[in-house]
């Protein structure tokens, strides 16, 4: 039976990270990884995708990116290279083609039991770091037998794969705007289903908005109360980096139409929430050019106004007058495309109080109610940062520095001053208790 101190389950950006501080920690640990190393970036990711935020922001602090400009917006390979550049030159003891199957609780003893393909791995400590992006979602609204090509953003490569006609995008986020746009431009009737959303400017007055939530706190938002859900953000970083707007984009061709609430005999209907949900994202939109002018004002920055910022256009017909609904057949949709997020599968978790009734995680800041099980990379893990590259891998320095804490504590030998660092990975026997 394999043993080690620390199993991280998950070699994308969030076991990449962790890996790194465990390293300079000293902690023996492996990462599994069920395909290759960032794979999402390569295979889950439309052809023509690049990050949604600059290459000087959207990076692990202690790493650029090489042949990408600082202000440029990598491209999804990019990315993916970078990562893997990272784990190599960070030495993570990284196994690709492993899949984590089942982990419970050791029989009479502290640590965990991991079943793989590749055979069973016990160690002391548990690291999920199997990222946001599991299992793509795909509400049961429109039967399969509706005759519709459905597929999920992630599944989506460019226009020339869809079958020929008009497509319903269904998620107006930052994958579904990017998608819609994408496929008007190649001359596609599109019809795009805009739900609740936060809107953030581009850039304003010369900063980049990641910059801006950065200096105003925002990053570190804590996650919203029980009941209270985060809505998803319109922000894309095509074409140079460009302000999502929605009537720039029914301009440019596609329909608007609300959230996709009903179908039934062809027919899909919208909620009367359109007009709504834009003025919700104009209103987000503008508070933040509201607190970046008094941050400027407050600090003395010389950062040139932009009056133009605040022009909000006319409302476009399919605002004015929105769709109802929609008879799919009559305006030749054939394929629907689902931009409607994912969810965590935490399935392979045979431990009782490692998530709750609704199979969500449960922890504190990525520390499980499981002593020795750790989260990692799940959205507003610790905030709104937790989700992005940089964010990551300040979430895994703090679980990083708890796993050591926890090896100190249990390499104490009564008569020393603290606790010491050292061996406490313990042995196959379970003689090392109280994790």
């Amino acid at each position: 039976m394999e043993w080690i101190d620390t199993l991280v389950v998950g070699g994308g950006q969030a076991g990449i990270a962790i890996s790194m501080h465990l390293n300079g920690h000293g902690v023996p640990h492996l990462v599994l990884e069920k395909d290759r190393i960032a794979e999402r970036w390569r295979t889950g990711r439309w052809d023509s995708m690049v990050a949604n935020g600059p290459a000087w922001h959207d990076r692990f602090p202690d790493q650029p990116y090489t042949g990408t400009a600082a202000d440029d917006f990598p491209a999804k390979e990019d990315v993916a290279d970078y990562l893997e550049a990272y784990a190599g030159r960070n030495r993570a003891p990284i196994r690709c083609g492993i899949t984590a199957t089942r982990a419970r609780r050791r029989d009479g003893a502290s640590g965990f039991h991991v079943e793989t393909s590749a055979g069973a791995v016990e160690a002391q400590r548990l690291v999920v770091a199997t990222g946001a992006f599991q299992c793509p979602h795909i509400p049961p609204l429109i039967p399969a037998e509706a005759g519709l090509t459905q597929i999920h953003s992630a599944a989506y490569r460019n226009p020339g794969v869809l079958p020929e006609g008009a497509v319903l995008v269904i998620g107006a986020g930052a994958s579904g705007v990017q998608i819609a746009e994408e496929l008007a431009a190649s001359g596609r009737r599109v019809y795009l289903s805009v739900g609740p959303h936060d809107r953030p400017p581009r850039r304003y007055r010369g900063r980049d908005f990641v910059w801006w939530l950065g200096v105003l706190g925002k990053w570190d938002l804590p996650p919203a109360p029980e009941g209270s859900e985060h809505v998803t953000i319109a922000v894309s970083g095509a074409h140079g980096g460009e302000t999502v707007d929605f009537r720039r984009l029914a301009a440019r061709g596609l329909t608007l139409v609300g959230r996709s609430e009903g179908y039934a005999d062809g027919r899909l209907r919208f909620a009367p929430d359109l007009a709504r949900n834009i003025a919700r994202g104009d209103a987000q939109y503008l508070e933040l050019l509201d607190e970046a002018d008094a941050y400027i004002a407050r600090n003395g920055l010389d950062l040139p106004p932009e009056p133009a910022a605040r022009q909000i256009p006319p409302d476009p017909d399919c605002m004015t007058r929105p769709l109802a609904e929609l008879d799919l057949a009559g305006a030749g949709v054939t394929t629907v495309i689902w931009a409607t997020g994912y969810r965590q599968d935490f399935g392979w978790l045979d431990i009782d109080g490692a998530v709750d009734t609704r199979g969500r995680a449960l922890h504190h800041r990525g520390v499980g109610q499981v002593p020795g099980l750790y989260f990692l990379g799940l959205p507003w893990l610790t905030g709104r940062k937790s989700s992005f590259i940089w964010g990551v891998w300040q979430d895994a320095l703090y679980l990083a520095e708890h796993i050591a804490t926890q090896r100190g504590y249990l390499a104490y030998r009564p008569g020393q001053d603290r606790p010491a660092d050292g061996p406490a990975d313990g042995p196959p026997d379970g003689s090392v208790k109280g994790n």
